[in-house]
């Protein structure tokens, strides 16, 4: 992976996109003639689940024509204001990435460059005409996958394993326990934090430590969690992507999330030279169709999977409204 700031020699290898060509100016009312200039700034591998997403999005786009992009990927919080601005002054337009360790650095580099458009992965709300954000809310595909979990349980005991008890987290966790409560309120909820946002063999060993526990269903928040399961021989969920493909006999529900409605409302907006200091989460809602559920048929019981499907049906046309808890779960 790369460790500076230069555009990676894997994704030019592979993509075979020419970079450097002039983009399209922040300004309002400007017209796009060449592809926009747009940078990704990764704080982990872009193998990790949720930097994955957004990474698939970006490069989509970008073998559209719609875009060039360059990125970097495992930047620490130390060197990641000095990522965003060394983009920044390499005219990219538009950079996407997360600041969910350093919101207060990466507000004052937006400021500092009022004519790139900025838009984060955050905990906190947009700041000017340039620095926008995005959550992950992919919490509807949680409660319905906790939905199955409460009736698939046999020993009334689930787990999570989550990376850090930031709100967006606790969103999804809280909603996955909400789903197990509605149809099973006798079931214990395990909850164990990672403590960073990238470390499979931590997350294994929380997920092994919840099957000691009792838990023999797990949600894994995080890459690593599915891997005990399979070990111990229970059933995960996974979150963001499908891991079914790669688990067929472990994870038998996954709560999806899809980047790609996000990046399209941004690119809009600064193609048409709109402020991008706005908050772009919606567009990464199930009624928006951002996200969903992805689930092995026949796993759960039939008359699980029916009032699953029910209330998924009910949220997309928006007359169902799952219960939103930012706190840190208990």
């Amino acid at each position: 992976m790369t460790t500076d700031f230069r555009p990676s020699r894997r994704f030019l290898l592979q993509s075979g996109l020419i970079l450097g060509a002039s983009a399209l100016p922040f300004a309002r009312g400007a017209k796009a003639s060449t592809p926009l200039k747009v940078a990704g700034v990764h704080g982990s591998p872009v193998e990790n689940a949720w930097n994955s997403v957004l990474h698939r999005a970006l490069l989509d786009a970008a073998a559209e024509g719609k875009i060039e992009y360059t990125f970097s990927e495992g930047i620490s919080a130390t060197d990641y204001p000095r990522a965003m601005r060394e983009y920044a002054e390499a005219g990219n337009k538009l950079i996407i990435g997360e600041t969910f360790p350093i919101e207060r650095q990466g507000r004052e580099v937006a400021a500092d460059y009022p004519e790139t458009a900025f838009v984060m992965g955050s905990s906190a709300g947009p700041e000017g005409d340039n620095f926008g954000v995005f959550g992950t809310w992919n919490y509807d595909g949680a409660y319905l996958a906790g939905m199955l979990a409460g009736k698939m349980t046999k020993t009334g005991v689930v787990g999570s394993v989550g990376a850090i008890p930031i709100p967006e987290i606790n969103l999804l966790i809280n909603a996955f326990a909400e789903g197990v409560k509605a149809t099973n309120p006798e079931a214990m909820h395990l909850v164990a934090w990672v403590g960073t946002f990238f470390d499979p063999p931590k997350a294994r060993e929380l997920g092994l430590a919840h099957i000691e526990a009792g838990a023999d269903i797990l949600f894994g928040e995080r890459i690593g969690t599915a891997d005990a399961a399979k070990e111990r021989g229970v059933k995960a969920i996974g979150s963001l992507i499908d891991y079914t493909p790669a688990y067929p006999d472990t994870v038998f529900a996954n709560a999806l999330w899809g980047y790609r409605p996000i990046l399209d409302a941004i690119i809009a907006d600064v193609e048409a030279g709109n402020p991008t200091g706005k908050d772009y989460t919606a567009f990464g809602l199930m009624k928006e169709g951002g996200s969903d559920i992805a689930y092995v048929k026949g796993a759960a019981p039939a008359e699980a999977e029916e009032a699953m499907e029910k209330i998924r049906a009910e949220i997309k046309a928006g007359t169902f409204t799952v219960p939103q808890n930012f706190d840190e779960p208990k």
